[in-house]
């Protein structure tokens, strides 16, 4: 006898075996057995879900005559019977099943529309099964809409699709829908063991996860991965054999550079992207299962009593938790974003490799203080050059005015020495040149220039409270010493303190989104160590004085000094004035 594929030898044959789709299940077998049957179904769903066996099974139901015989519709058929066993063959007169895909003309429609007006030969009901409905023809759904309205009451119509979107909504309205969903790793993950141990096929754990997760919930595709995995490791199922089949990425680089990028390890990222790039594994595959991973981490970071309660005999499942106590949820949920946007990013690069690399250091370029990160660039004081010799006026009596000899600077030392963000419209020249000076009156009061009144931000206003000097220190010092980055910086710099009681202290914030229960308890761990409070409370309201107000209030005073320092300079004033130079709108930055 020939072998017969997993996936065709362990087909349903009821609707017990169904598995993973306990909704279809229960709405068929009510209706089977309160003998409330509609005249058409639609079944919908991925490839491999059981839309196929389903039909077979209400067939089945509708036209099992029980092992003696003398049964009737029923929700649990019998399997022994003539219409049982028939249909299970594919050799039932009064079940049809049509491939739309390849009989999607009129012509194939209207042929088996004529089969309606005969009433069934051996069964209870006629079944006619169309399978991928949605690639008939306009014409071939306008020729079956009155049929499937108003069928005869021995027929029954079961259509089913991968597409639900492609078919008009005028055969959507005349059918009972039931959508089949993807199957969850762990519900393909208990059948396929429970498939191996009948087949006596000894399987590790791990490979059967690898199998479950690359079915990406298709029993039938699990099942033939299956088949395929058995045959590859001659009769036998390791992980390193089913990951080299699948041409799967080692989840331990992915926790690898997960770990990296909680840690700030630049050089740890780059090394085990290059590993990838070396071993031939794929990027794409990496990002995907990154973001496996981080989802995960994410959920147990949100849920901690299910990190608690992981799978002792899963080790992926240890790690994960392990990563997500060690990285924070706001720093998870960033990094979740990027690997999704990064798989986009991959077709767009001449590396996809360097694609990856860049994806992954971005997060780190996020992250304060974190490794490889340049210098902060060394400040440079500028000096103020000796303003330039008045200039000689020409004799009262000549007609024209005289050439009188000055000495100029050069381009490069006039570039070197005047202040910063002034325009110079006038050409100088590198060497000393004659050049006519007409005398011009010394401006007016009210030609003088004068600074330009620069409003206040809103930002930038603050009101002085009692505590405010003590939370501004504290803040600083938390900053300086990157014990609060991200959300719970935020949550530092924009709160109010507004009242101390010994250890506990009341803080406020004008936006509900900074309080957070992780971020409020991370400021207060913060806190603690640096030895102020071991309890915060944080309330909403207005806010007044914060340090984010008083650093932007400094800020604003520094920026209207320096302003004021560079109008005031008599050199910028003549230039200015003799030259026509305007300073550029913000560009005098304060060192």
């Amino acid at each position: 006898m020939s072998y017969l594929v997993l996936a065709r030898k362990y087909r349903p044959r009821n609707f017990t075996e169904m598995v993973g789709q306990e909704h279809v299940v229960q709405a068929l077998t009510n209706a089977l057995t309160q003998q409330r049957l509609h005249h058409a179904y639609l079944f919908t769903g991925t490839r491999g879900v059981g839309k196929t066996t389903v039909s077979r099974i209400l067939a089945k139901s509708l036209n099992c005559q029980g092992a003696d015989g003398q049964g009737g519709i029923t929700a649990t058929p019998c399997g022994v019977c003539d219409a049982c066993r028939d249909i299970d063959a594919g050799r039932f007169v009064d079940y049809t099943e049509l491939d739309a895909a390849s009989n999607r003309g009129v012509d194939e429609v209207q042929g088996l529309l004529e089969q309606a007006v005969y009433k069934p030969v051996q069964g209870r009901f006629k079944v006619f099964m169309i399978d991928e409905v949605h690639m008939l023809t306009n014409t071939a759904f306008n020729a079956m809409l009155k049929t499937l309205e108003e069928p005869p009451e021995y027929l029954k119509f079961v259509l089913a699709t991968t597409d639900p979107q492609k078919v008009p909504v005028t055969v959507l309205s005349r059918c009972l829908q039931f959508n089949l969903r993807p199957m969850a790793p762990e519900t393909v993950l208990e059948h396929l063991t429970r498939v191996l141990a009948q087949e006596a096929v000894p399987a590790e754990p791990q490979a059967l996860r690898l199998l479950s997760r690359a079915a990406r919930g298709s029993m039938r595709d699990a099942l033939s991965l299956t088949d395929q995995a058995i045959a590859f490791g001659s009769g036998q199922l390791q992980e390193a054999s089913v990951r080299q089949m699948l041409g799967a990425v080692d989840r331990s680089y992915v926790f690898r550079l997960i770990d990296a990028l909680a840690q700030n390890d630049g050089r740890t990222v780059v090394e085990t992207s290059d590993a990838l790039r070396r071993n031939g594994l794929s990027a794409a595959s990496t990002l995907e299962d990154m973001s496996a991973v981080l989802q995960r981490m994410a959920v147990f970071q949100a849920v901690p009593q299910m990190a608690d309660a992981v799978d002792a005999s899963d080790p992926e499942a240890a790690e994960t938790a392990r990563l997500a106590a060690q990285m924070p949820a706001d720093e998870t949920q960033l990094l979740y974003s990027l690997c999704l946007h990064g798989r986009g990013e991959l077709g767009l690069a001449p590396d996809e490799y360097a694609a990856l690399t860049m994806v992954l250091l971005r997060l780190l370029a996020f992250k304060p203080g974190a490794g490889g990160s340049a210098p902060p660039a060394e400040k440079k004081t500028l000096t103020r050059p000796e303003p330039p010799p008045a200039p000689v006026p020409a004799p009262p009596a000549a007609p024209t005015p005289a050439p009188v000899a000055l000495p100029v600077r050069t381009a490069e030392n006039f570039d070197r020495n005047r202040p910063p963000a002034l325009s110079r419209k006038a050409h100088v020249a590198p060497e000393v040149v004659a050049i006519p000076v007409r005398e011009v009156p010394e401006p007016g009061e009210r030609l003088q220039p004068t600074p330009a009144a620069v409003p206040t931000p809103a930002t930038a206003r603050y009101t002085p409270t009692e505590e405010g000097d003590v939370w501004h220190a504290a803040v600083q010092q938390l900053v300086a010493t990157e014990a609060v980055t991200a959300l719970v910086r935020e949550l530092a710099l924009q709160s109010q303190l507004v009242a101390r009681d010994g250890a506990h202290w009341l803080l406020r914030v004008e936006r509900e989104s900074l309080n957070q229960p992780t971020a409020r308890e991370r400021l207060r761990a913060a806190l603690e160590a640096a030895g102020h409070a071991s309890q915060i409370s944080v309330e909403v309201g207005r806010v007044i004085d914060s340090p984010a107000r008083r650093n932007a209030a400094a800020a604003a005073e520094r920026q209207r000094r320096a302003e004021e320092i560079v109008v005031n300079d008599p050199y910028v004033q003549a230039l200015m004035r003799d030259y026509g130079a305007k300073i550029v709108p913000g560009s005098i930055k304060p060192v």
